[in-house]
């Protein structure tokens, strides 16, 4: 078990070129399923992104090529928090469920989905919002009886009279 954590751990540090750091209250593993799971008030710190939820589960497989297990996504349960930082824009938002894939650079939020992009002041609601940490591309999905909703504040240019 401890040589499957510091394998996990040893992995993430390499495939991410970074630190990743995570506190919570608990901690358990499974190595059949490849998954490793953090409960109770989890803060988790990767590069300039930070996240905060009730659990954060986070998976690993195979690399054919090292034969080493490696991180390729987290999802994170309950009480959802986050500020990313993409493109040199900040991200901050909110949701029911977070999931990060760390291959694709994909962080989609599910569930009472809320995105602050802060340099320019843009706010977005919806069901379903999903941000591209490379591409800087956004996507959001609402429903019939809980449309999008996108919150621009706009500087007026003739502010005198």
């Amino acid at each position: 078990m401890i040589k499957y954590i510091f394998g996990l751990f040893l992995s993430l540090s390499f495939l991410c070129g970074e630190k990743l750091i995570i506190d919570a209250n608990s901690f358990e593993s499974n190595d059949l399923k490849n998954i490793t799971i953090f409960k109770g008030n989890v803060k988790l710190e990767m590069s300039s992104d930070k996240l905060g939820s009730d659990k954060i589960e986070i998976y690993s497989k195979m690399d054919s090529l090292s034969k080493k297990k490696k991180f390729y996504k987290y999802i994170a349960f309950g009480n959802v928090k986050f500020e990313i930082l993409a493109q040199k824009k900040v991200y901050n938002g909110r949701g029911d469920k977070l999931t990060y894939n760390l291959e694709s650079g994909e962080y989609t939020i599910i569930g009472n989905a809320f995105l602050e992009e802060t340099m320019d002041a843009r706010e977005i609601y919806g069901d379903t919002i999903s941000i591209n940490k490379l591409t800087s591309i956004a996507k959001v999905k609402g429903s019939d009886k809980k449309p999008i909703r996108f919150i621009l504040n706009m500087e007026s240019g003739n502010k005198s009279k």
